[in-house]
């Protein structure tokens, strides 16, 4: 199960920061603030515990030593509809724990796609990662990246621009680095 971990550190190293997918992640992964979290869980009721565990966790850390946590459930919710159910589950835990508005939840899943997407469409692989993911993210975060980074509204057309540009066979090439099997 491990290399879960691997993988999605390859994933994050390659695509998210390589690609520059995402402009913040980059200086949290050099300074070490994201905490990994590879789930055992085999079933909902274990995910969503673990869930709560890693927000609480989460909240009670300081910022200046863990920014945001990574939630990586390969064993449970494989299935794309299943995942994207479960994330009403994950916002009503994030205001069962009145954490609504300090945390937040980015959702990744090996068959993401966006709702007004083809299953095939290049920008997928945006929130595309190795296995089931839940990325926990601290608002004041959030907000310090946006204002530090210029025009952050158009990171997701920068980003639908690059993967276009990358084209199919040069992303299957870059997933072989990270991908399961």
């Amino acid at each position: 199960m491990q290399g879960a971990i691997a993988q999605t550190l390859a994933w994050l190293e390659h695509a998210v920061i390589g690609l520059n997918l995402c402009p913040f992640a980059k200086a949290v992964h050099i300074k070490n603030k994201i905490r990994w979290i590879l789930s055992a869980a085999q079933d909902v009721d274990s995910l969503h515990s673990e869930l709560r565990a890693a927000l609480i966790e989460l909240n009670s850390m300081p910022m200046d030593r863990v920014e945001t946590t990574l939630l990586i459930h390969p064993n449970v919710l494989g299935d794309f509809i299943d995942y994207n159910d479960f994330l009403a589950l994950a916002d009503d835990l994030l205001i069962e724990l009145e954490l609504d508005g300090v945390l937040q939840i980015a959702s990744f899943h090996p068959d993401y796609c966006f709702a007004d997407a083809r299953a095939c469409d290049l920008s997928n692989m945006t929130n595309r990662s190795p296995y089931p993911m839940l990325h926990i993210l601290r608002e004041d975060s959030v907000s310090a990246a946006v204002q530090i980074y210029p025009d952050s509204n158009l990171i997701v057309a920068r980003n639908q621009r690059t993967l276009a540009a990358l084209g199919p066979a040069k992303w299957a090439t870059l997933a072989k680095r990270f991908s399961a099997s």
